[in-house]
């Protein structure tokens, strides 16, 4: 596919096979996605696109199978590799072991062909080119370049001295003479013959192989443009050549340069639009790259290093420091800390210890450990990543639905211009009437060529996503990279997005007398006893400073006050201020202090000891450091930001009051979060929903767009629109502030695209000629062409230097639970020091 018009012509062609439902085409990645709605049947699909002129890609592959025993065991290997849905030829040797197979790109894969094999009970095994990872695409790549190169190489050398012989002559009055009285006119026109033939016949042979079947099938696209115009300029110049009498007195020319030079100019402009498209897709070359291509597996007690195809779930993996780690998995043993910062975006090490999950491409930094493997393959977070990301650059944007409408009458209206161009010439135009119909109409033909209109949107999606990837966003589905830009209204769910998502101890204050440490050692020891969230809390703050264990006796907890239990001799009780009544036991010292928990939405717990009031204490979920600055941030986009939740209405505005958010919705169910939503979509806005449960997941799908935490649940992630990889809030104002600069670029292409047509057209056509005796010869007509795809191509690419609209600095915490490092922010919901 070259331009525009192909897009369409494939998109029609496949959109006719039975059980079709939709299908999408994208000219800067060479890819169609196709709706089913039934089974993938791949003949008919690849028919329909040879059909319409181009072709479904193959792949030779070898595999080695290993347990055949007989010639029944090949009959049974070969049946099993043929039923894999695009598969076009297997062929398995039993005295080698191997099975060469041949597979249309795209509709098959050699993991769908390894696991026909196992299926079988055979056990398959990449060679060493397939272990490898050989990069198929890369190599069509670069062969399509190094065919560019040479074509354009040859054309080049060929056209330069048809262009000075003729061109030469017009400008500089002495190369005329010259020409003139050595070889001769006549001589000159055979010489320029010849070379302008083999330009044609030779590199620009890949045009009428493609352009002169696309006007028999009445679907002409870029090339038939390029062989109607280049044809028309040769024929006319051979007639002028070898039967000038033929044609009318004053109108023998040729026009050989013109042919020959919009050939190499053309194959410029496809050879500079190769080497951009290449650098759009550098994103996914860079996660494919991120994948291990071995691995060092325990099996038996020993360290065996694998090709990453055979590692399988449950399999202990040895990480050394330095190692990328192959696949995803949990650790068993050991501690380190791991750059996630090719997956998430953040750029400080994340500690790992036992029971911590690893994610296969990143790099273990420093510490060995081990770890049990939980994903391989295509279930791995790497390989659903790119997944993701191949999926929203194949994309196409509501606001591609324009360009397809134009384009798909775009070429024959091009084509009609032309002849009306040549024939308003013919009959109004100067002498020699002829000659300047010829030029203007090729001119036309050549300067309208839809590149730049198929080039400007997929391109910018390709570099836009791309560059959101390596931020930690992932578009599931491309049109959220349009919606998002419109969004008005951002709602939040609390509880993992806003908050930590899990309590901790946020204050403990003791009494007049009473050691802090030694008070939070006696409570944690009570409360070990009890499986309360707000107990788990105060354990782990425990834990955290060190402090030691005691051991208790005679626990007792009374539902709806508190816990008691004796611990040396001392009487310890934790419960509400109604227990501590029920004891007897006065308050007033904390009153302030009690007031002031309540005011930030937290229910303040009491601790005696012996009797006496020793300690306040609040357990809640933290406010996200990075949350303020990320409200902040959508308010001066200006947005306005709700806050959903199903949290108590105190707590959920004591919250909303601390990050100045707009409007609170609390006190709300799962169904009743999809109802808020609808709420705040009345009057005609879209609104956006950020959020990481389970419980999230009918918000998310109800909402505009809806962005998941990352960090949340594979239920959420599944359901949104964005993926958050780093599970900061401050990803959703990069997310907009991305789609914003996205979609401005594509409107920047769109308007350049269609502009350059809309204003070069015309003067092709020779509108300016009456005024100022202005015209565009078809070999400028050609260099423009080339140069509004490049600049489409250039201008897509500055995006990859987008840069985060707000920073994400990381805090990093040591394996034993120490912080390292802080953050510029404060949520204000701090342990108190005592």
């Amino acid at each position: 596919m070259t331009c525009a018009s192909c897009v369409v012509h494939v998109e029609k062609a496949i959109a006719q096979v039975p059980d079709v439902l939709g299908v999408t085409v994208n000219l800067a990645t060479g890819r169609a996605d196709i709706a089913l709605a039934g089974p993938l049947d791949p003949a008919p699909i690849v028919n329909a696109v040879h059909g319409a002129g181009y072709s479904v890609p193959e792949i030779n592959a070898e595999l080695i199978v290993e347990g055949m025993t007989c010639a029944s065991c090949v009959s049974h290997v070969e049946r099993a590799i043929r039923t894999v849905p695009g598969v076009t030829a297997a062929s398995v040797n039993l005295a080698t072991e191997r099975a060469s197979i041949t597979y249309h790109e795209g509709l098959a894969s050699l993991e769908d062909i390894e696991r026909a094999i196992r299926k079988a009970g055979y056990q398959p095994k990449r060679t060493e080119r397939e272990q490898a990872g050989e990069d198929r695409e890369r190599a069509a790549r670069e062969k399509e370049m190094s065919d560019l190169r040479l074509a354009l190489a040859t054309a080049g050398l060929l056209a330069f001295p048809v262009f000075v012989l003729e061109m030469g002559s017009h400008l500089v009055p002495s190369v005329h003479h010259l020409v003139m009285t050595t070889i001769g006119q006549q001589t000159s026109w055979v010489f320029q013959f010849v070379l302008t033939t083999a330009v044609l016949f030779g590199p620009g042979m890949r045009f009428f192989r493609k352009g002169i079947p696309a006007i028999l099938r009445g679907t002409p696209d870029m090339n038939s443009l390029v062989t109607v115009g280049t044809g028309a300029a040769w024929s006319y110049s051979v007639v002028a050549t070898f039967l000038p009498s033929v044609l009318p007195a004053g109108t023998v020319n040729v026009y050989f340069e013109a042919a020959a030079v919009i050939v190499a100019l053309i194959l410029l402009g496809r050879y500079l639009e190769a080497k951009a498209k290449g650098r759009t897709s550098e994103a996914i070359k860079r996660l494919v790259g991120l994948q291990a291509r071995t691995a060092r597996v325990s099996r038996n007690g020993e360290a065996v290093e694998l090709p990453i195809s055979e590692v399988l779930p449950g399999d202990k993996i040895l990480v050394r420091p330095g190692e990328k780690i192959p696949v995803d998995g949990k650790v068993v043993e050991g501690q380190s800390y791991v750059d996630e910062s090719m997956i998430t975006g953040e750029p400080l090490p994340v500690a790992k210890v036992v029971g911590s999950t690893v994610v296969g491409g990143t790099i273990n930094t420093s510490g060995a450990f081990s770890f049990r493997v939980t994903k391989v393959g295509a279930e791995t977070m790497l390989a659903q990543i790119i997944r993701m990301v191949e999926q929203a650059q194949g994309a196409k944007l509501p606001i591609q639905a324009m360009v397809d409408k134009v384009t798909s009458w775009f070429v024959p209206a091009v084509m009609a211009a032309a002849s009306l161009t040549f024939l308003v010439w013919l009959i109004f135009g100067p002498e020699p009437a002829l000659t300047f119909a010829l030029v203007n109409a090729v001119a036309v033909l050549i300067i309208a060529c839809p590149c730049a209109m198929g080039l400007a949107t997929p391109t910018s999606i390709m570099v836009g996503t791309g560059r959101a990837a390596e931020l930690g966003i992932l578009f599931r589905k491309g049109e959220a990279l349009q919606s998002l830009r419109s969004v008005e209204v951002v709602a939040l769910d609390k509880t993992g997005t806003l908050t930590m998502g899990r309590p901790h101890l946020t204050d403990f204050r003791t009494a007049p007398g009473f050691d802090s440490d030694e008070t939070l050692a006696l409570v944690a020891a009570v409360e070990t006893q009890s499986e309360h969230p707000i107990a788990e809390a105060i354990v782990a703050a425990a834990r955290e400073r060190e402090l030691a264990s005691h051991t208790i006796r005679e626990f007792q907890a009374t539902p709806g006050y508190g816990v008691s239990a004796k611990i040396d001799q001392r009487s310890v009780m934790v419960g509400a201020d109604r227990y501590m009544e029920r004891l007897g036991i006065d308050l007033a010292v904390f009153g302030a202090e009690a007031q002031r928990l309540g005011a930030e939405g937290k229910s303040p717990l009491y601790a005696a000891i012996d009797g006496q009031l020793a300690a306040i204490i609040a357990v809640a979920d933290p406010i996200r450091e990075t949350s303020p600055a990320a409200i902040e941030a959508l308010h001066e986009l200006g947005l306005m930001v709700a806050m959903i939740t199903g949290d108590n209405r105190a707590t959920a505005e004591a919250v909303a009051r601390q990050l100045g958010i707009d409007e609170v919705i609390a006190e709300v169910l799962p169904e009743g979060k999809v109802d808020a939503l609808k709420r705040l979509r009345e009057g005609g806005r879209m609104a956006a929903f950020v959020g990481d449960g389970i419980n999230d997941a009918p918000a998310l799908a109800e909402a505009d767009v809806g962005l998941a935490i990352g960090t949340g649940t594979d239920v959420a992630i599944e359901t949104a629109d964005v993926v958050l990889m780093s599970g900061d809030l401050r990803g959703v104002v990069n997310a907009i502030a991305l789609s914003q600069a996205t979609i401005r670029n594509i409107k920047e292409n769109l308007f350049w695209a269609f502009a350059y047509n809309a204003a070069l057209v015309p003067v092709a056509a020779g509108v300016l000629y009456p005024a100022g005796g202005i015209l565009l010869t078809p070999v400028f007509a050609a260099g423009a062409m080339a140069l509004s795809s490049v600049f489409v191509l250039s201008n897509a690419l500055r995006l990859k230097r987008f840069k985060s609209v707000i920073g994400i600095e990381s805090t990093r915490q040591r394996p034993g639970g120490q912080v390292e490092g802080h953050s510029s922010l404060d949520s204000g919901l701090r342990p108190q020091a005592v």
